[in-house]
Protein backbone atom coordinates (compact mmCIF):
# COMPACT_ATOMS: atom_id res chain seq x y z
CA UNK A 1 0.00 0.00 0.00
CA UNK A 2 1.32 3.45 -0.97
CA UNK A 3 2.17 6.00 1.71
CA UNK A 4 -0.18 8.90 2.34
CA UNK A 5 1.16 11.94 0.50
CA UNK A 6 0.18 15.58 0.80
CA UNK A 7 -0.14 17.55 -2.41
CA UNK A 8 -0.22 21.35 -2.48
CA UNK A 9 -2.46 22.50 -5.32
CA UNK A 10 -1.83 25.89 -6.92
CA UNK A 11 -4.60 27.30 -9.09
CA UNK A 12 -3.40 29.91 -11.56
CA UNK A 13 -6.76 31.65 -11.86
CA UNK A 14 -8.12 33.90 -9.14
CA UNK A 15 -11.76 33.87 -10.25
CA UNK A 16 -13.92 32.03 -7.68
CA UNK A 17 -15.81 30.03 -10.31
CA UNK A 18 -12.91 29.59 -12.73
CA UNK A 19 -12.66 26.46 -14.84
CA UNK A 20 -9.25 25.89 -13.27
CA UNK A 21 -10.56 25.97 -9.70
CA UNK A 22 -13.38 23.62 -10.72
CA UNK A 23 -10.81 21.32 -12.31
CA UNK A 24 -8.60 21.40 -9.20
CA UNK A 25 -11.57 20.50 -7.01
CA UNK A 26 -12.58 17.71 -9.39
CA UNK A 27 -9.03 16.33 -9.33
CA UNK A 28 -9.12 16.20 -5.52
CA UNK A 29 -12.18 13.96 -5.78
CA UNK A 30 -10.61 11.75 -8.48
CA UNK A 31 -7.24 11.31 -6.79
CA UNK A 32 -6.19 7.99 -5.31
CA UNK A 33 -7.05 7.67 -1.60
CA UNK A 34 -3.40 8.03 -0.51
CA UNK A 35 -3.15 11.55 -1.98
CA UNK A 36 -4.40 14.37 0.24
CA UNK A 37 -4.80 17.42 -1.96
CA UNK A 38 -5.32 20.93 -0.64
CA UNK A 39 -5.46 24.21 -2.51
CA UNK A 40 -2.88 26.75 -1.35
CA UNK A 41 -4.29 30.17 -2.13
CA UNK A 42 -2.16 32.69 -4.03
CA UNK A 43 -4.63 35.59 -4.19
CA UNK A 44 -3.15 37.48 -1.23
CA UNK A 45 0.52 37.26 -2.20
CA UNK A 46 2.14 40.63 -2.70
CA UNK A 47 4.51 40.96 -5.62
CA UNK A 48 7.92 39.46 -5.07
CA UNK A 49 10.53 42.14 -4.32
CA UNK A 50 14.06 41.14 -3.32
CA UNK A 51 14.24 44.18 -1.04
CA UNK A 52 11.94 42.26 1.34
CA UNK A 53 13.96 39.03 1.54
CA UNK A 54 15.46 39.91 4.93
CA UNK A 55 12.06 40.80 6.40
CA UNK A 56 9.43 39.06 4.27
CA UNK A 57 5.75 40.02 4.41
CA UNK A 58 3.56 37.70 6.48
CA UNK A 59 1.78 36.49 3.32
CA UNK A 60 5.09 35.22 1.91
CA UNK A 61 5.98 33.42 5.13
CA UNK A 62 2.53 31.79 5.35
CA UNK A 63 2.68 30.73 1.69
CA UNK A 64 6.16 29.22 2.05
CA UNK A 65 5.09 27.47 5.26
CA UNK A 66 2.11 25.95 3.42
CA UNK A 67 4.26 24.62 0.56
CA UNK A 68 7.29 23.44 2.53
CA UNK A 69 5.71 20.33 4.18
CA UNK A 70 3.95 19.17 1.00
CA UNK A 71 5.24 16.00 -0.60
CA UNK A 72 4.36 17.22 -4.09
CA UNK A 73 2.76 20.09 -6.00
CA UNK A 74 -0.02 20.07 -8.57
CA UNK A 75 -0.33 23.16 -10.76
CA UNK A 76 -3.69 23.82 -12.43
CA UNK A 77 -3.42 26.80 -14.72
CA UNK A 78 -5.10 28.72 -17.49
CA UNK A 79 -3.14 30.23 -20.34
CA UNK A 80 -2.77 33.99 -20.53
CA UNK A 81 -1.11 35.31 -23.67
CA UNK A 82 0.54 31.93 -24.40
CA UNK A 83 2.09 31.74 -20.93
CA UNK A 84 1.27 31.36 -17.25
CA UNK A 85 -0.76 33.99 -15.42
CA UNK A 86 1.26 36.62 -13.57
CA UNK A 87 -0.23 35.60 -10.20
CA UNK A 88 1.06 32.04 -10.61
CA UNK A 89 4.50 33.21 -11.72
CA UNK A 90 4.62 35.52 -8.70
CA UNK A 91 3.76 32.60 -6.38
CA UNK A 92 6.56 30.57 -7.93
CA UNK A 93 8.98 33.47 -7.43
CA UNK A 94 7.91 34.01 -3.81
CA UNK A 95 8.44 30.31 -3.06
CA UNK A 96 11.82 30.19 -4.76
CA UNK A 97 13.42 32.98 -2.76
CA UNK A 98 15.58 34.02 -1.05
CA UNK A 99 18.18 32.32 -3.19
CA UNK A 100 19.19 28.96 -1.73
CA UNK A 101 15.98 28.58 0.31
CA UNK A 102 13.47 27.49 -2.32
CA UNK A 103 10.43 25.58 -1.04
CA UNK A 104 10.12 23.88 -4.43
CA UNK A 105 13.42 21.99 -4.74
CA UNK A 106 13.03 18.25 -5.17
CA UNK A 107 9.23 18.22 -4.97
CA UNK A 108 7.54 16.10 -7.66
CA UNK A 109 5.13 18.18 -9.73
CA UNK A 110 2.38 17.80 -12.27
CA UNK A 111 0.70 20.34 -14.51
CA UNK A 112 -2.86 20.48 -15.75
CA UNK A 113 -3.62 23.36 -18.09
CA UNK A 114 -7.26 24.25 -18.66
CA UNK A 115 -8.67 26.54 -21.31
CA UNK A 116 -11.98 27.29 -23.01
CA UNK A 117 -10.02 27.06 -26.28
CA UNK A 118 -9.23 23.92 -28.22
CA UNK A 119 -5.48 23.89 -27.44
CA UNK A 120 -6.05 23.39 -23.72
CA UNK A 121 -3.44 25.85 -22.48
CA UNK A 122 -0.52 24.21 -24.31
CA UNK A 123 1.66 27.36 -24.13
CA UNK A 124 1.13 27.86 -20.39
CA UNK A 125 1.82 24.19 -19.70
CA UNK A 126 5.16 24.28 -21.50
CA UNK A 127 6.27 27.64 -20.11
CA UNK A 128 5.54 26.39 -16.61
CA UNK A 129 7.59 23.24 -17.25
CA UNK A 130 10.62 25.43 -18.01
CA UNK A 131 10.38 27.22 -14.66
CA UNK A 132 9.81 24.00 -12.73
CA UNK A 133 12.84 22.36 -14.34
CA UNK A 134 15.00 25.28 -13.24
CA UNK A 135 13.56 24.99 -9.72
CA UNK A 136 14.58 21.31 -9.51
CA UNK A 137 11.02 20.01 -9.54
CA UNK A 138 10.76 16.70 -11.38
CA UNK A 139 7.64 17.13 -13.53
CA UNK A 140 5.37 14.26 -14.56
CA UNK A 141 5.95 13.79 -18.29
CA UNK A 142 3.18 11.35 -19.21
CA UNK A 143 0.31 11.62 -19.45
CA UNK A 144 0.26 15.29 -20.36
CA UNK A 145 -2.91 17.16 -19.40
CA UNK A 146 -4.14 19.87 -21.75
CA UNK A 147 -7.84 20.29 -21.02
CA UNK A 148 -9.59 22.24 -23.76
CA UNK A 149 -13.21 23.23 -24.26
CA UNK A 150 -13.53 23.89 -20.53
CA UNK A 151 -16.83 25.74 -20.83
CA UNK A 152 -18.52 22.43 -21.69
CA UNK A 153 -16.55 20.36 -19.17
CA UNK A 154 -18.67 20.68 -16.01
CA UNK A 155 -22.27 19.99 -15.08
CA UNK A 156 -24.29 22.37 -12.90
CA UNK A 157 -22.86 20.72 -9.73
CA UNK A 158 -19.23 21.28 -10.77
CA UNK A 159 -18.62 17.64 -11.65
CA UNK A 160 -16.92 16.62 -14.88
CA UNK A 161 -19.78 15.93 -17.27
CA UNK A 162 -17.86 13.89 -19.84
CA UNK A 163 -17.07 10.30 -18.84
CA UNK A 164 -14.01 10.16 -21.12
CA UNK A 165 -12.53 13.27 -19.54
CA UNK A 166 -13.30 11.95 -16.05
CA UNK A 167 -11.56 8.66 -16.90
CA UNK A 168 -8.54 10.53 -18.28
CA UNK A 169 -8.27 12.71 -15.17
CA UNK A 170 -8.51 9.65 -12.93
CA UNK A 171 -5.71 8.02 -14.94
CA UNK A 172 -3.69 11.25 -14.72
CA UNK A 173 -4.01 11.38 -10.94
CA UNK A 174 -3.02 7.71 -10.63
CA UNK A 175 0.06 8.40 -12.76
CA UNK A 176 0.88 11.41 -10.57
CA UNK A 177 0.58 9.27 -7.42
CA UNK A 178 2.99 6.74 -8.95
CA UNK A 179 5.34 9.57 -9.96
CA UNK A 180 5.36 10.94 -6.41
CA UNK A 181 6.27 7.49 -5.07
CA UNK A 182 9.02 7.08 -7.66
CA UNK A 183 10.58 10.45 -6.79
CA UNK A 184 9.97 10.45 -3.03
CA UNK A 185 10.73 6.76 -2.65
Amino acid sequence: MAMERTVAVLVGSLRKDSFNRKTALALTRLAPANLKLGIVEIRGLTLYDQDHDAGPPVCWVEFRDAIRPADAVLFVTPEYNRSVPGVLKNAIDVGSRPYGHSVWAGKPAAIVSVSPGAMGGFGANHHLRQSLTFLDMPVLQQPEAYIGNAAALFDDKGEIANEGTRAFMTKFMAAFAAWIEKIRG
